[in-house]
């Protein structure tokens, strides 16, 4: 009789094991995002900078990404995007202070002045120079400004995440340099 109990208990047991199926991991990327976080840059050999200047620079937030946008009066010149320690000014080599825990240095072969140095492009403030105030992962964005036709953006990120850089045509002949910084990995 004493083991019909220790039976019913061992059966018990071994059916709840059954119910507790490990789940699978998913190798999936979340949102299907497959970007790295090296740096990108433009492959064309043009030398120099461009003449064709920086007229805005603008933000906006999406399900999977937050994005920077950097519009161009011509076409999307020369550019390098990579995280770094600090973003330091080109010319008096200050460190631009911004916050988060990651730091991407975007810059740009154009300048943020016509030929006559008059500004395409001046923000209110050039340490808040576009608003990300609730953002998921954006949390500052700096004009750090251009020196010799070369223009450095200074981005605070949540953390070293996946982007992506890609360029687009428009509106009219200006063009966009796009920067999208995954929420997550």
């Amino acid at each position: 009789m004493a083991k019909v109990p220790a039976l019913l208990a061992v059966l018990a047991l071994t059916a709840g094991l059954g119910l507790v199926v490990p789940g699978t991991a998913s190798a999936a990327p979340f949102c299907g995002i497959t970007w790295g976080s090296l740096a990108k840059s433009t492959t064309t050999l043009a030398l120099g900078p461009s003449q064709d200047p920086i007229t805005n620079i603008r933000s906006g937030r999406h399900a999977c990404f937050d994005r920077l946008v950097v519009d161009v009066n011509g076409e999307v010149p020369r550019y390098t995007v990579r995280y770094v320690r600090a973003v330091t000014q080109d010319g008096s080599g200050f460190t631009l202070p911004l916050r988060g825990g990651a730091f991407i240095d975007v810059t740009v072969m154009a300048p943020a002045h016509d030929q006559n140095y008059n500004p395409t492009y001046t923000p209110a403030n050039r340490d808040e120079a576009v608003n990300v105030a609730g953002f998921q992962t954006f949390r500052q964005v700096a004009f750090a400004g251009t020196f010799e036709a070369v223009t450095e953006i200074g981005l605070g990120v949540r953390a070293r995440l996946p982007f992506r850089v890609f360029t687009l045509a428009g509106p009219g002949n200006g063009s966009r340099l796009v920067i999208d910084v995954a929420h997550r990995w």
